[in-house]
């Protein structure tokens, strides 16, 4: 079940929310996250049972393990092979639906073998509610979860909770489980329901009128990598950096809105990102609860930066080289992750040298920077990423619109070509115009880097009848802009 369509917005949530709050109302609090559980149990098992069973075996397989290593001395030898079984036992669900055809491939790629490959279908939300449960493993095991002792129901509940399940924000059982053991989150708040309500609208909007418009835009350029010119490529890459971002970014929106119509607080996962100056800084804006994942639970467990620099670069590498690998099974995701994490090293690297660039140079390297990286993660092979960079960067010639025989044409003396706009065919037409891909899309640049993000607007929202009908006039066009449904991207990861 998708947030971005009809059986969800006008059946499954108001039907979840009129009996939860129906039996807090009469003091069946047991009741009420009984039904939580069940509701959102039914929600990830909406589309396939078999993938509802994966699931749910996970988690009673986890939460005993988690029970065994919580009764056990801290850092004990039975709890250092407890929580090595647990781990491996994550890591070998993982790793047979999601890269078990990967490794295969690979395999027989390299050494020429021919290992049939298992038809597998990926459940959805895999890699973010199995990592959820290591972190947990990992929690008890360093004795953090002591005197906090979770029944099966909390437990299944703070990994299933619906409005994360499937793509986040990835969450730690402190930040969650005790939420469901105080009673102001079962009593009905007119506030949080209009402040979710809001957040899920805003959060629609990202993805049904911005990120899916901008869908076929993307696909334009990069199903067609071997012919696009340089001004088709910087089209097909921009708008592939604004569809991840709105798209992703939309749903955690929405994640948060439906988490507060509930009286659960779910923390943010973006934080203006393409205003970042630096990498780092980025990395502190983009999925900021993988990023705080990645670093808690691998970065720092690696030693992190005490051990001296060169140590701290390969810990990088390494953790980017798996935080990419994680996002998908393919060499392209691998080499992404490492991009990244050679960014992050010579970030780090140069503020040793204590040289502060100009915040606008700053954003400027960093933008591009991200776009190229995206332009590698979005491309089905390296050959594809190829062929689009070597556009964008002129290696290809650099055509750009214009008329050949015009006031002009003395540019075709310094490299650059000129054509008609009609010529263009991979750029998208909107209303028999191609010019007006570029104006959207310098004006898509302007909102990520000047307006406020969807949390400074509710943290300034002020209830009044002007608000509430530009909301609600949003809100009612993304919704009657579901003419069809479509999956956010991140559900592949």
């Amino acid at each position: 079940m998708l947030f971005n369509s009809y059986v969800f917005i006008f059946a499954f949530l108001p039907i979840t929310f009129l009996i939860f709050f129906s039996f807090s109302r009469f003091r069946l609090i047991k009741a009420a996250l009984i039904w939580l559980t069940v509701s959102s149990l039914f929600f990830y098992g909406y589309w396939d049972f078999t993938n509802l069973l994966v699931m749910v075996i996970s988690i009673i397989i986890n939460h005993q393990l988690g029970e065994l290593i919580a009764s056990s001395k801290p850092v004990s030898t039975r709890a250092k092979i407890i929580i090595l079984i647990g781990i491996i036992l994550n890591l070998a669900i993982i790793g047979y639906y999601k890269y078990a055809n990967f490794f295969l491939s690979s395999i027989n790629s390299v050494i020429q073998t021919n290992f049939s490959s298992p038809r597998v279908v990926l459940p959805p939300g895999i890699s973010f509610y199995t990592f959820t449960q290591i972190a947990y493993l990992v929690d008890a095991y360093r004795g953090e979860t002591k005197g906090n002792k979770y029944d099966l129901v909390t437990y299944t509940l703070f990994i299933s909770f619906f409005p994360q399940l499937i793509a986040g924000p990835i969450l730690r059982h402190d930040e969650l489980i005790p939420q469901f053991h105080q009673l102001k989150s079962f009593l009905f708040s007119q506030k949080n329901l209009a402040l979710g309500l809001t957040m899920f609208g805003l959060g629609l909007a990202k993805k049904v009128l911005i990120a899916d418009h901008l869908s076929p835009w993307v696909a334009l350029v990069f199903n067609n990598a071997d012919a696009v010119t340089f001004l088709e490529a910087w089209v097909g890459a921009l708008s592939y950096t604004f569809q991840l971002y709105f798209d992703f970014s939309g749903y955690s929106d929405m994640a948060i809105g439906l988490g507060l119509m509930f009286n659960i607080r779910i923390p943010i996962n973006f934080n203006s990102p393409y205003k970042a100056i630096s990498i780092i800084d980025f990395w502190r804006r983009w999925h900021i609860t993988l990023s705080n994942f990645l670093r808690d639970y691998l970065y720092i467990p690696l030693g992190g930066s005490r051990r001296g620099q060169i140590r701290r670069y390969v810990n990088l590498m390494t953790t980017m080289l798996l935080g990419g690998l994680w996002h998908g099974a393919g060499w392209t995701f691998v080499v992404w992750g490492g991009l990244h994490g050679a960014y992050l090293s010579i970030n780090h690297g140069w503020r040793k040298l204590n040289i502060p660039l100009p915040k606008l140079l700053g954003w400027l390297i960093t933008f591009l920077a991200v776009i190229f990286s995206w332009v590698l993660f979005r491309a089905m092979n390296f050959h594809d990423a190829a062929e689009i960079i070597k556009a964008m960067t002129g290696m290809k010639g650099i055509v750009l619109p214009g008329n050949p025989q015009g006031k002009l044409s003395f540019l075709n003396q310094f490299g650059l070509q000129l054509q008609n706009w009609k010529n263009f065919t991979y750029l998208p037409e909107i209303n028999n115009s191609r010019i007006l891909s570029i104006y959207i899309l310098a004006g898509l640049t302007l909102c990520v880097t000047l307006l406020p993000n969807t949390q400074q607007i509710i943290q300034k929202l002020k209830p009044t009848w002007w608000w509430a009908i530009w909301v609600g006039m949003i809100t009612s066009l993304s919704l009657l802009s579901l003419n069809r449904v479509s999956e956010f991207l991140y559900f592949q990861f």
